[in-house]
């Protein structure tokens, strides 16, 4: 099948359209963009240039895609944006492309973005990501697979967010979030394990339970963290969830919740 493109929508020479692509009524598609089968771009929206968006996917009413990123240091350098299979962004989301230093963002498979949600430029959201309306993503963001924000959450650039996180309605995050962990609050608190979400995406009751364990040394237990981390990495290593905590925990550049 071919591409459905309304009449009042205008779309760039060379943009490579695949099969059964839909853009609705006064879209703007600028040059260098890649659209896959079966994607429908809704009206009145814009995706700028250099955007490569997958197959299945779904682009709501007055979205804006491939934007020049927010940021001072930007001089015009070539960057994209890409957006994996099957996601969906509604109403007016805007995504940024990335700067000089990753020259990429990135939107995994499988994605929901709700109603106003920002993401900035060099941000990575994993398979699977849910962030519902009006969250606001600063540059250079990197949330883990099947993580979920809850609505009106602003989120400071270069946090970490965990897989399978779970952070509640109108937090603000300074700090990484653990994977696995919940999270809420102004300021934000450490609610332990994300249950009901590891139980919903079909974690092993062992797995929970050595999670859970890991997580009372290493936030509610009197060792320091340091401590902690050795007695998992000696008794827990040998589970992957567990070794993916303790790995984040370490890792972290701007610090994690206590």
């Amino acid at each position: 099948m071919t591409a459905k493109i309304h009449p009042t929508a205008i779309v760039a020479e060379g943009v490579d359209l695949d099969s059964d692509v839909s853009i609705g009524a006064y879209t703007l598609i600028g040059p260098r963009v890649e659209i896959g089968s079966g994607t429908s771009i809704g009206p009145h929206s814009v995706v700028e240039n250099n955007t490569r968006v997958g197959r299945g996917c779904s682009i709501g009413v007055g979205c804006v895609l491939g934007g020049d990123p927010q940021d001072r240091k930007y001089k015009g350098e070539e960057t994209w944006l890409e957006i994996g299979d099957n996601t969906e962004l509604r109403e007016y989301t805007t995504v940024n492309r990335g700067s000089a230093a990753r020259r990429k963002t990135s939107i995994g498979r499988d994605c929901l973005l709700m109603t106003y949600v920002h993401v900035a430029h060099d941000c990575v959201l994993d398979d699977g990501v849910i962030i519902a309306n009006g969250v606001q993503l600063a540059g250079h963001i990197h949330i883990g697979a099947h993580a979920y924000i809850g609505g009106l959450t602003p989120v400071h650039q270069f946090v970490r967010i965990g897989a399978h996180a779970f952070i509640g309605g109108g937090s603000r995050l300074p700090q990484d979030v653990p994977p696995f962990t919940r999270a809420a609050g102004n300021p934000l608190k450490l609610y332990g394990i994300n249950m009901l979400g590891l139980t919903r995406a079909g974690f092993a009751e062992e797995t929970r339970a050595s999670l859970s364990h890991a997580y009372r040394l290493l936030f509610n237990s009197k060792m320091r963290r340091a401590e902690a981390v050795e007695v998992l990495s000696r008794d827990l290593s040998d589970v992957p969830e567990v070794r993916e905590l303790i790995d984040f925990v370490v890792g972290s550049e701007r610090g994690v919740l206590a």
